[in-house]
């Protein structure tokens, strides 16, 4: 077995001999077809022309297997490490592993950073790209290697490694949801005032979103994001700081 991995890596050109390397080390086991994991590194913005199909491809598909896939893994790890919780804890909990932030900075300390091909002007550590890169990975292992090399690879190599499910499990950070339980119980009128901002370059045009918390109509917080939740959510989490300072 050693001898013709050996050989296969002899084979590949430098570049593609260190992404083996990676991908070997950083999810427990050998690629078989190294094409589908070089596809979950490359973002729409830089997406490449296949030299046998002739398609233009890129991580969106690998992305969305992989939201799945971890979303499934995620799930059923709950509910065997708590096996007393109820349903809205555990997706609670869920949401809170498999949210966006969590995994960019995941990605980000998985050195995905390396490896991810876009044309992106913004800085990738400030976008979603690595946390969408990550479940491309996810995708490519599944499809690679099947569900159980990939549940092993998840449990392994990203939940065991970078998430402490007692700590995520006492920690409620639905700032929206805090924020307006606050304002039901002072008697306070809560609202969020949210609009999308676009920026565009030659490549593609970057949407983000600008929330404000408005208590009593007074502006209170302020955030922004990458979708409308999580500028809310960004916004909800100034007003409670600015609550609890008084």
């Amino acid at each position: 077995m050693i001898k013709p991995l050996l050989h296969i890596i002899k084979l590949l050109p430098f570049r593609r001999k260190k992404f083996y390397g990676f991908i070997r080390t950083t999810t427990g086991c050998n690629p078989s077809n190294l094409e589908i994991f070089e596809q979950a590194m490359i973002h729409k913005s830089a997406m490449l022309k296949n030299s046998k199909t002739h398609k233009y491809i890129n991580n969106e598909r690998l992305e969305y297997l992989g939201d799945a896939i971890l979303g499934s893994i995620v799930a059923e790890v709950l509910y065997i490490y708590f096996p007393h919780k109820n349903e809205g804890f555990l997706t609670k909990t869920r949401s809170r592993i498999v949210n966006r932030s969590l995994l960019n900075s995941i990605a980000l300390e998985m050195d995905l950073h390396k490896w991810v091909k876009t044309q992106s002007l913004l800085d990738v550590s400030q976008t979603s790209i690595l946390g969408d890169a990550l479940e491309a990975l996810i995708g490519a292992v599944y499809l690679d290697k099947g569900y159980a090399r990939c549940k092993q690879f998840v449990q392994e190599k990203i939940l065991n490694q970078y998430i402490d499910l007692q700590r995520i499990a006492r920690e409620d950070n639905n700032f929206k949801s805090l924020l307006i339980e606050w304002g039901q119980k002072n008697k306070k009128s809560v609202n969020f005032i949210t609009e999308e901002l676009h920026s565009y370059t030659d490549s593609e045009t970057t949407t983000k979103f600008k929330s404000k918390a408005l208590i009593n109509e007074e502006l209170l917080g302020e955030g922004e994001g990458h979708s409308k939740k999580e500028a809310q959510q960004n916004a909800a989490h100034q007003a409670l700081d600015k609550i609890e300072a008084e």
